[in-house]
This record gives structure tokens, C-alpha cells and sequence, in this order.
């Protein structure tokens, strides 16, 4: 099932609950800021209102005044001020009085009668001697008014109770956190906007990689992640190793596209190949069966015919053989052998078979390779085979060998017709041969095998009518130092 991709914007996409996230993170922080600053601001304005109740409170104690001498007082700045309070006005905004007796009962004060709001403080009061016990304010609330209340005891036992106003404080206080919850949704709104459009761009890299996936499960297997305007450097590298993942998997699957191919056209050559002698030995025999070959001659014939095409099915067998080992990368027996002395071996037997052919070599004294000896007479022999094969009997032969800085080169030179540009690049592959020609078309693939697996290279260089070389260099570190 092909996936395709949609870009997602709903609050369960990473950019969604990466906003999300930041947006919490903030609003934590803006609760946390205001119950902070609001709590510095209650504690600094509250005192302030406690240090002058106490101020208030020390400055009575000090005077040593009665209640009656502070009727006097009183009545007096009356008279002088005019300022006489209402009995059932507001209390006042910033502190409010009321003078007690023993027994929480409020009384007069000069001329004046208990207002409604003393009558209040002193009810909420309650015991007075609980709140001249107490070293520092107490909140008592007056009419609905926030107020914190002090008391002093005069001589005569009478306790006069100060209040001032904390009402000025909770609304300032409602006041601050308004503000600072305005402030705060608009910044939490700002912080959203920006998230989303910053992790739009961010996170583009991260939708072109799905839409790369998509294409890929669709077919595409050359589509790459494109690269970003403004990457990050975490992102940078996930696309850099995303694209060389998906380099190597193309790569793997045309290999395996290739291989599948080549294995294909492998099974049917080998096919063709054996069934040709295959039908001949089975024609020969239906001959033999139905009494067609009386003559002796003829027996003979189809003998010897059976023979050939026998031997000539063992041979490719084992060919095939050496190339399913090769393919399974044996383990190859590495040992001291002076490729020296297997050149001149592989000259010699081939002005036997050929007497008329010249054969040159160029090797001078020894020299020691490790290397599988078996595996190097195979490649010697099959590329004198190639020769013997495609080139008349009296053409030249060069066998050159030396050691350079990069290893050890063997050159099998020939002065034959050569091959055309489309036939050297196949001159490998399995079952080919050029013009049709004799054998099996395995031998070259077997020298390429063979030198592969001593981690070598072979290489051919040719042109009609200038025949044929074929090089093969063996890695410096197959020899001695």
C-alpha cells in the first residue's frame, strides 16, 4: 500500500504540540512572574501600612495619656479643625479609630458618640486585650472594607484600636494583575503566531523528507531530499544521511536489477550451451538404438562425436563450477609463488601445443608474489586458451611481466585480428563470444573472477586489425616487502 503524504496542521502534528509546548512553558512562566511580583508588591505595600499602625501604636504608648486626658485633646482640635466625622459616613480611606473598654464595648470619645463603623471595628475586634497582645497588625474587615488594626491600653484600661485602610492595596493589586494577565495572553498569542511560522520553516526539511519517502515507495528511486534555505545543523545531517542511505539503496537495487538480469541470461546461455551437446549425444544414441549405424566406421563416428561432445559438457560444468566458487568468494590458498616460473611454464606449454607460434616473455629472474598458484596457472591458461582460439598459429605471442610502485603487471599481448569497441566491452561477460567463434565464452569471465579475488584489476586494450592485450595487475600488499 503506497502511502502519500499530507501535510498535516492539526494540533497533533509536531508543529502543533511544539507550539503547544512553548506556549505552556510561558504561561508557566508568566504565573509564576506575576504570583511573585504580586507577592513582593503585597508584602513591600503592606509594610508600609504596618510600619505606621506600629508607629501610631508606639507613639500613644509613649504619651502615658488616660482617655479623659485625651477627650481634652480631642475636643479641642475639634473646636480648632471643625472637622467633626459623620456617625454613618464612609470609613475614612485611610484609617479609622475606636476607642474601647476592658470589655470590647465601644465608647465615647469626648463629645463624640460611637460612630457606626467603631461600633464595627470593635465588634470585629472582639477581645481588645487579643489585639494588644499582638506584636503586629491583625486584618480585620470593616463593612466590607479590608483594614488592619492595632491596639493600645491606656492606664486607665481603656484601649483605643487604629485601623488603617488595605483597600487602596487590593485594588492596586486587582489593578497589577489585570495588567500583567493582558500582557501575558497578548504574549502568549505573539509566542504562538511565531512558533507556528518559525517551525513551518524549520520543519520543511522534515515534510520534504516524507514527500521523498512517498515518491520513492511510488518508483522514484532517484529523488533526493533538496536542501533548505536556512537548515539547522541537526536537520542538515539527517538530510545528508538520508540521501546517502537512499544513494546506496538505489544503488543495491540496480545491482540487484543487474545481477537478476545478468543470472537470467547466465541460466540461459549455460541452458543453450548444454543443451547443445546434450542433443547431439541424444541423436547419436536414437541412431545406435534403431540400428541405423551398422558399418563399423560409423559406430566409430558416433562414438567418438558422443566423446567430444561429452568432454566438451564436462569442461563447461567445471567452468561453471569455478565461477559459482568465485562468486561465493572462497577462501583462496595464499602462499610464496615465483609468477616468474608460471609464465615461462604457461610459454612452454604453449610452444608445445603450437609449435609454429612465436612466443616471446619477458620476466627476468624471480619474483615472489602470495598468491593462490592454482588460481594464477588458471588465468595464465585461459588467456593462452583465448589466444590458441581467435588467432592463426603463427601469430606472435608477448608475455610481459614486471613490478612498478602499484603492484605487479603481467601483459598478454597478441598480434591478432583484435576486436571491435562494442565486442572488448563485453569481452567478460559470461557466454560471450566475439563473432561467434569457438569455446565456451567462459574464460575471460574466469580471469576477471579469478584476479578479483587476489583483489586485482584485469584490463583489455584493442582495436580491430591491432590486436589484443589483456593486463593484469595484482595489489602491492599480495607482495613481499
Amino acid at each position: 500500500m503506497i502511502f502519500r503524504h499530507r501535510r498535516s496542521r492539526g494540533i497533533h502534528s509536531l508543529r502543533g504540540q511544539l507550539t503547544l509546548a512553548n506556549v505552556a512553558l510561558l504561561a508557566l512562566g508568566i504565573v509564576m512572574a506575576t504570583a511573585v511580583s504580586l507577592m513582593g508588591m503585597r508584602y513591600y505595600l503592606l509594610d508600609q501600612v504596618d510600619s505606621e499602625l506600629l508607629r501610631m501604636r508606639d507613639s500613644l504608648k509613649n504619651t502615658q495619656l488616660t482617655a479623659r486626658q485625651m477627650d481634652s485633646l480631642s475636643t479641642l482640635a475639634f473646636i480648632r479643625d471643625g472637622n467633626v466625622p459623620e456617625a454613618d459616613g464612609p470609613p475614612d480611606a485611610d484609617s479609622l479609630y475606636a476607642v474601647v473598654d476592658s470589655e470590647g464595648r465601644p465608647r465615647s470619645f469626648g463629645s463624640l458618640e460611637p460612630t457606626a463603623h467603631q461600633r464595627a471595628l470593635a465588634a470585629e475586634v472582639g477581645d481588645p486585650r487579643s489585639v494588644t497582645g499582638d506584636a503586629d497588625p491583625r486584618d480585620v474587615t470593616v463593612d466590607g472594607s479590608p483594614f488592619r488594626v492595632v491596639g493600645v491600653s491606656l492606664h486607665d484600661g481603656t484601649v483605643v484600636l487604629v485601623a488603617g485602610s488595605t483597600d487602596a492595596l487590593h485594588k492596586g493589586m486587582a489593578k497589577a494583575l489585570k495588567f500583567d494577565l493582558f500582557f501575558g495572553v497578548l504574549l502568549l498569542t505573539l509566542l504562538a503566531v511565531l512558533t507556528m511560522f518559525s517551525l513551518s520553516r524549520r520543519l520543511r526539511p522534515l515534510e520534504d523528507m516524507v514527500e521523498t519517502s512517498s515518491a520513492i515507495a511510488e518508483g522514484d528511486l532517484a529523488r533526493r531530499v533538496p536542501s533548505s534555505h536556512h537548515p539547522t545543523q541537526e536537520v542538515e545531517q539527517l538530510r545528508l544521511a538520508l540521501n546517502s542511505m537512499l544513494h546506496q539503496v538505489e544503488s543495491a537495487y540496480r545491482t540487484r536489477e543487474r545481477s537478476a538480469a545478468q543470472l537470467r541470461r547466465f541460466v540461459a546461455d549455460a541452458s543453450h550451451e548444454l543443451r547443445t551437446p546434450l542433443s547431439a549425444i541424444r541423436g547419436y544414441l536414437q541412431l545406435y538404438d534403431k540400428g541405423m549405424l551398422r558399418e563399423p566406421t560409423e559406430r566409430k563416428r558416433a562414438w567418438d562425436r558422443m566423446t567430444g561432445e561429452a568432454d566438451r559438457m564436462a569442461r563447461l560444468v567445471d567452468e561453471l563450477l569455478t565461477l559459482a566458487r568465485l562468486d561465493q568468494r572462497p577462501e583462496l590458498r595464499f602462499k610464496n609463488v615465483d609468477l616468474s616460473r608460471l609464465v615461462r611454464d604457461a610459454a612452454e606449454d604453449l610452444r608445445a601445443q603450437q609449435p609454429g607460434r612465436p612466443v616471446s616473455v619477458s620476466a627476468a629472474g624471480a619474483l615472489l608474489v602470495r598468491a593462490d598458484e592454482s588460481g594464477l596457472r588458471q588465468v595464465l591458461g585461459n588467456l593462452l586458451a583465448n589466444i590458441r582460439t581467435h588467432t592463426p598459429a603463427d601469430i606472435p605471442v608477448t608475455l610481459d611481466l614486471a613490478r612498478d610502485d602499484s603492484g605487479v603487471r603481467l601483459c598478454v599481448a597478441d598480434k591478432g585480428p583484435g576486436l571491435a569497441e562494442e565486442d572488448a566491452a563485453r569481452v567478460f561477460d559470461r557466454f560471450f563470444r566475439a563473432g561467434g567463434g569457438a569455446g565456451s565464452g567462459l574464460g575471460m569471465a574466469i580471469v576477471q573472477g579469478v584476479v578479483k579475488a587476489h583483489g586485482g584489476d584485469v584490463t583489455v586494450r584493442t582495436a580491430p586489425g591491432e590486436g589484443l592485450a589483456v593486463t593484469v595487475t595484482l595489489p602491492a600488499k599480495s607482495c613481499p616487502a
